[in-house]
C-alpha cells in the first residue's frame, strides 16, 4: 500500500481498464486489510483519501483471490471505511431502478384506471343527506 497518485492512477488504467478521471471512486485495500485508499477525480484534480485502522480490519468484500473489482454504492463505501462488518453481508442500499421497472405496463394500467374513473370513489354518506 505504498502507491500514491501516479501508481494508483496507473493501476486503474492498466489493470482495471477504467478511466481514473471518470468521477468514479476507486478503493484499494492492503492485503492485511488494515489500510485503505480511495482515488477519485473531483473535476479539478486527483484526490487520495487514506485510512489506517488502529484496531481490527476492514471487511472482506471480495469472494476469492481472483476477484479484483466489486461495485459499491456511496453508502456502502462510507460504511466500509468506518469499519462496519455489515458491508457485503446485508443490503444497505436500495436496488438500482431499471427501465423495465419504470415502464411496467401493469403499473401504468392501474394509473390509467384510476384516472379514467373506472373505480369511482364512494360518495360520503353525509353528502347525500343534504342534497335537494
Amino acid at each position: 500500500m505504498r502507491k500514491g497518485f501516479d501508481g494508483l492512477y496507473g493501476m486503474v488504467s492498466s489493470h482495471l481498464d477504467r478511466d481514473p478521471m471518470s468521477g468514479e471512486l476507486f478503493l484499494f485495500v492492503a492485503r492485511n486489510r488494515k489500510r485503505a485508499k480511495v482515488l477519485m477525480w473531483d473535476g479539478t484534480g486527483l484526490c487520495l483519501y487514506a485510512k489506517r485502522l488502529e484496531k481490527g480490519q476492514f471487511a472482506k468484500l471480495w469472494a476469492g483471490e481472483d476477484t479484483t473489482s466489486i461495485e459499491l454504492t456511496t453508502s456502502e463505501l462510507q460504511l466500509f471505511l468506518e469499519g462496519s462488518r455489515l458491508v457485503g453481508k446485508v443490503a444497505v442500499s436500495p436496488e438500482k431502478l431499471c427501465l423495465k421497472c419504470l415502464t411496467d405496463n401493469s403499473f401504468i394500467e392501474k394509473i390509467d384506471h384510476a384516472e379514467a374513473g373506472e373505480h369511482p370513489r364512494p360518495k360520503h354518506p353525509s353528502a347525500s343527506r343534504y342534497s335537494p
